[in-house]
This record gives structure tokens, C-alpha cells and sequence, in this order.
């Protein structure tokens, strides 16, 4: 699994990964003296971040956040790796000065603690190298404020009875828009779907396994579906009722993602 990623501080590392779903505050998150997780809201609270690859949405709290990242590094206790969604100027110091590697525009929700991550910053990436990557296409149909979810079926190879947006694997080097409207076609018979917005990619994780995500919104005149096979059910929603759905994984993620931006 290879996901592109924005370099913040250059180099490259591999490790364990070490996953706090939350924004992270290096002040009272870490102990400085043995390198320890203090913050319960992580998956792994008492761990050691030392050699770890640390994976948080991204920083919060105090400047001094900076020193104590610097200082880990120093006492050869600090995290081999940082990679975050969005990078903020409190981890980016922190890490150059610590001359630990660090990316961003990651989806961390993808990753599990103890995950083996390389974080390869200088080629703008991190490796997965024992999970599988699947991209699919994710189409989300809008008319008049409300957003199609369909059911699929019991003949798919995955994710039999749930509901979902229309979707599709991408085969190798396809367009995912291009793919996107070939799904509409195919599971909707909508053939004058209009494109209005392409989200940001979403790591939607089953057990070994990464789906990534590309997320679509498309206008379509009518709710008239005709389904095809792979979907036995339709249901015309608004985007807050998709909590009360048995859905694939993220599917809420990936609606907030094509919905962006409107």
C-alpha cells in the first residue's frame, strides 16, 4: 500500500505504527523522561513513542510542544516518524529540529496501531508494505438535496447487504472520474449525471485490507434507478440520515469528502 503524502521534515524511517485518533498536544501528552504515552484518548496509552511511527490528525496546545518533540529526539527517545492529516507549525518545528522524518496528507484513520509503516518523505510517501490497497470510486448522486445510498446485493465479493454509494474497483491506470460515470451508468442507468466535485481521498480499512477511497458528487435530474445486479435496494436520503444505514466502512467520511466545498 503506497499513499502519497506531503513532506514536512525530509528522511526516511520505518517502525511500528503508534495511531492517536485525536489532535495530539506533545505538553502533558508525552513524558518527557521516558518517552511514554500520558493522553487516554490514544490507542495505546503508556506505550513508548520511541522508534514508533506516531500517527495524528494533528497538533494542538502549546509552542513548547516544539522543545518537547526536540527533546525526546535528543534523548534518543522520540518517535522515529510523524505523519499527520494536516501539519501545524508546532509538529513541523518540533520535527525539523529533531531531525525526525514527517509527511502529511494522510488520512490516519487508515492506519492501526501496529501497522509497519515506512515513512519515506522524501519521495512524498508512506508504505504499508503488509496491507493491501484496493481503489475504488465512490459516486455520490444528489437531487434535490437528498443523496442516493444503494444496497448491495448478496452476489458482490464484498460487503453483501450493506449500503453504500454507488461504487467500482479502479483497474490500472483508469481515470477515476472516467470510472465514476461508467458506475452511474451501469448500477443506475442515469446517463445524464452532471460532475460537480471530486473529494479528498478517504483510507476506509477492513482487517488487512485498505480501500482508497476517491469520492465523487454528481447532480442528476430524476431519482428514476434503474439497478443492476450488484444492488437489490435504493433509498433517496438526506446526508445526516446516512448514521441510521448499516453501511461500508467510512461511508459517512466519504459523503462529508464529496460534499465538500458546496
Amino acid at each position: 500500500m503506497r499513499i502519497p503524502a506531503r513532506r514536512i521534515a525530509p528522511g526516511r524511517a520505518e517502525g511500528v505504527a503508534l495511531v492517536h485518533p485525536a489532535p495530539f498536544s506533545f505538553v502533558g501528552g508525552v513524558d518527557l523522561g521516558t518517552g511514554r504515552l500520558l493522553d487516554p484518548a490514544s490507542d495505546g496509552p503508556g506505550e513508548r513513542v520511541r522508534d514508533r511511527v506516531l500517527a495524528f490528525p494533528h497538533g494542538k496546545g502549546s509552542t513548547v510542544g516544539s522543545y518537547v518533540i526536540y527533546g525526546l529526539a535528543k534523548r534518543g527517545i522520540g518517535p522515529a516518524a510523524i505523519v499527520n492529516e494536516r501539519a501545524e507549525a508546532i509538529v513541523a518545528v518540533g520535527a525539523i529540529l529533531g531531525g525526525l522524518p514527517m509527511v502529511d496528507g494522510v488520512d490516519v484513520q487508515g492506519l492501526r496501531p501496529g501497522d509497519r509503516v515506512v515513512v519515506d518523505a522524501d519521495a512524498d510517501e508512506v508504505l504499508l508494505p503488509d496491507v493491501k490497497a484496493r481503489p475504488v470510486v465512490s459516486v455520490l448522486l444528489r437531487n434535490r438535496g437528498r443523496v442516493l445510498l444503494v444496497q448491495r446485493s448478496g452476489k458482490v465479493g464484498s460487503f453483501r447487504g450493506r449500503w453504500s454509494a454507488v461504487s467500482g474497483y479502479l483497474e490500472g491506470d483508469e481515470d477515476p472520474r472516467e470510472r465514476a460515470r461508467q458506475e452511474v451508468r451501469e448500477e443506475t442507468g442515469i446517463r445524464s449525471a452532471r460532475f460537480r466535485h471530486a473529494g479528498r481521498a478517504v483510507l476506509a480499512r477492513h482487517e488487512d485490507t485498505i480501500y482508497l477511497v476517491h469520492p465523487f458528487l454528481f447532480d442528476v435530474p430524476s431519482r428514476r434507478v434503474r439497478l443492476d445486479w450488484e444492488n437489490v435496494a435504493h433509498r433517496w436520503i438526506r446526508p445526516a440520515e446516512v448514521a441510521t444505514f448499516d453501511t461500508v466502512p467510512r461511508l459517512k467520511d466519504v459523503m462529508s469528502s464529496a460534499l465538500s466545498l458546496q
